[in-house]
């Protein structure tokens, strides 16, 4: 990495390492080096401190000096190895690669299994992904996307309470780390993306409202103090983000990145921070004669997050579509409290799965107000959908997973809605072999009174949930974090290793079947059976189509066959996937007889 690449922090060039920072609350700023020098930074015009160190490389520890002697940690720190308090390290970010050929994946071949690292494996580190890679490979699996792994206070978290923006998480492994698992990850075909975190910084640790105006009082988030991107005068704040955002890409060879929640992102200038990102993103992306993708999470149920430029758009590749996965909640579980009182028939899935959006500019009985606009028109690719994934899981007062609540046949039912719908499926870890873990919400912040705080407002989050009585685990205790843990073994053993079977042959078959490779709106639809709950989506490409029939109710439906010739292909009550194999489907012939819970493709036989 070279100086002229970044816009801050600590850069060795082989004679000594270049410091630069933006600090305009400072009139004086000096770097501090351990075992060595203080040395006063020179001030350059509109609040930037620069200087080189001579005979000082990688490996060094330094904090800078504010006014009142004040130490903090580099806010562009590329590496904290003790915690987000203390001194940074100078690193050389070099790293010998192997994925020259590295092209990326295309946008429609997507198919993400998202993983928290610190419970992802016994040691929760970056490394022991690595060989896990070849399993998910053959899963069918096509994208690793990792929650948020830049420096936070504590060793174990979420990590969306980051607060170094440059900086791996040093428990994870650190920066090589990273290199490693990416590297590791090309070499088996997949790709990588980052979950990054623009929207806000975490409470412990943030130190960057003593450097600059990187905050503002003129917009709040849920979370606090927005980050300030549109005050006069603030160029460099969203260039500190958006060089992260870079950094990622060009330092750690990421195929793409997960921006949590754009909707706390406030910026009315003419020119939203999102799609500049998006835009430098990928203009680096094709410097690198890479594909690069930037996704983002939005409760907007607004078609501008995706739609491109010359339409007014911001341009992103995809978005997240929170309804689908609502709609299939309620669906299965029979829950209406909170943001699920929106939801519940089955209308609202097949609307999800013909428009991407349930909600698209009606009343919201959650919000107490019309919610979003129309998606008609844009292709499947430019959503992501889930079952389950970390927030739909762990923003439970338990934690608790599908699988803690649904019997089996059920989960492979949630599963062939996810896989063979026209958009992007993401599977959370652990999904595709039932997990039974739960997946709960922790914190290790070093001050006991916030980490009090926090845990007083995790049990006020849940008001507008009728969970009342439930005991929410402290987020500061230990077993919350270890009960998180995942284990592999169980997809060895039943129940497990049929479920992974379902998704596998189910995955497979995403990527065989021409009629699950179109996604065009026009070429899907869904027809209804009242009285039953049973839906049936069609799928239609050039020379093929393909049916998903769908039983959401716990006893037997019966329907009348579409016209046509149909063959199954896949069937969730077949015996390779239920031990209790007695609803699997004989055939189709003028009607369709399907068991409780149940989920059949079926191809179109010419």
């Amino acid at each position: 990495m070279s100086y002229e690449q970044a816009a801050q922090g600590a850069f060795p060039n082989g004679e000594g390492t270049i410091f630069k920072v933006w600090a305009p609350h400072a009139d004086w700023l000096a770097v501090v080096v351990e075992g060595g020098p203080t040395v006063p930074l020179a001030r350059l015009p509109e609040g930037w401190f620069e200087g080189t160190l001579a005979g000082i490389g990688p490996g060094a520890r330094y904090s800078y000096e504010l006014p009142g002697g004040r130490r903090r940690p580099d806010p562009a720190s590329r590496l904290q190895e003790d915690s987000v308090h203390g001194p940074s390290t100078v690193i050389d970010l070099g790293y010998s690669w192997t994925d020259q050929s590295w092209r990326g994946v295309s946008l429609e071949r997507l198919v993400f299994y998202e993983i928290h690292v610190g419970t992802f494996s016994p040691e929760g580190t970056l490394e022991e992904i690595i060989p896990r890679l070849g399993e998910l490979r053959e899963l069918g699996v096509t994208a690793l996307q990792l929650m948020p792994v830049a420096a936070f206070d504590g060793p174990h978290g979420w990590g969306y309470d980051g607060v170094m923006p440059y900086a791996v998480h040093a428990p994870y492994g650190g920066p090589r780390a990273l290199q490693r698992l990416v590297n590791a990850a090309h070499a088996q075909g997949l790709a990588v993306f980052m979950d990054v975190v623009y929207n806000h910084l975490g409470p412990s640790g943030n130190y960057l409202r003593e450097f600059g105006p990187y905050f503002t009082d003129r917009h709040q988030t849920p979370w606090g103090e927005a980050v300030n991107y549109d005050g006069a005068g603030v160029g460099p704040v969203r260039e500190f983000f958006i060089d992260s955002a870079l950094a990622w890409v060009r330092d750690f060879h990421v195929d793409g990145l997960r921006l949590d929640a754009i909707h706390g992102i406030r910026d009315d200038s003419p020119r939203h921070f999102v799609a500049e990102l998006n835009e430098r993103v990928l203009a680096l992306g094709q410097r690198l004669e890479r594909q690069v993708h930037v996704i983002a999470e939005s409760d907007l149920n607004d078609p501008v997050v995706v739609q491109r430029a010359s339409e007014g758009g911001w341009g992103l590749a995809a978005q997240w579509s929170d309804d689908f996965h609502h709609a299939l909640h309620a669906l299965l579980t029979g829950e209406r409290d909170g943001y699920y009182a929106d939801f519940g028939d089955v209308e609202d899935l097949a609307k999800a799965y013909t428009e991407a959006f349930v909600l698209t500019g009606q009343h919201s009985v959650f919000r107490q107000r019309a919610h979003g606009r129309s998606a008609v028109g844009l292709p499947g690719r430019r959503f992501v959908v889930a079952a389950q994934n970390h927030d739909q899981i762990g923003n439970r007062p338990l934690g608790d997973r599908l699988a803690a609540s649904l019997p089996p046949e059920a989960l492979r039912l949630a599963a062939a809605v996810t896989v063979f719908s026209p958009f992007l499926p993401l599977l959370f870890m652990g999904e595709e072999y039932a997990e039974p873990a739960p997946f709960q919400y922790f914190t290790s912040f070093s001050d006991p009174e916030l980490g009090r705080s926090i845990s007083e407002g995790r049990r006020a989050e849940f008001g507008r949930f009728h969970w009342a009585g439930v005991q929410v685990p402290a987020p500061q205790a230990s077993q919350t974090f270890e009960r998180s843990r995942i284990d592999f073994a169980r997809g060895q053993a039943e129940p497990g290793a049929s479920m992974r079977r379902f998704y596998r042959a189910a995955l497979s078959l995403r990527r065989a079947l021409p009629a699950l490779a179109e996604d065009r709106q026009d070429r899907v639809s869904a027809t209804l059976f009242p009285p039953h709950r049973v839906l049936v989506i069609r799928r239609k490409a050039e020379l093929s189509q393909a049916l998903l029939v769908l039983n959401f109710a716990p006893e037997r439906a019966c329907v009348q066959a579409p016209e046509g010739r149909w063959r199954v292909e896949l069937d969730s009550w077949d015996p390779t996937f239920a031990a209790r194999n007695r609803w699997a489907l004989q055939g189709v012939a003028e009607r369709i007889e399907l068991g409780p819970w149940h989920a059949a493709l079926l191809v179109e036989v010419p």
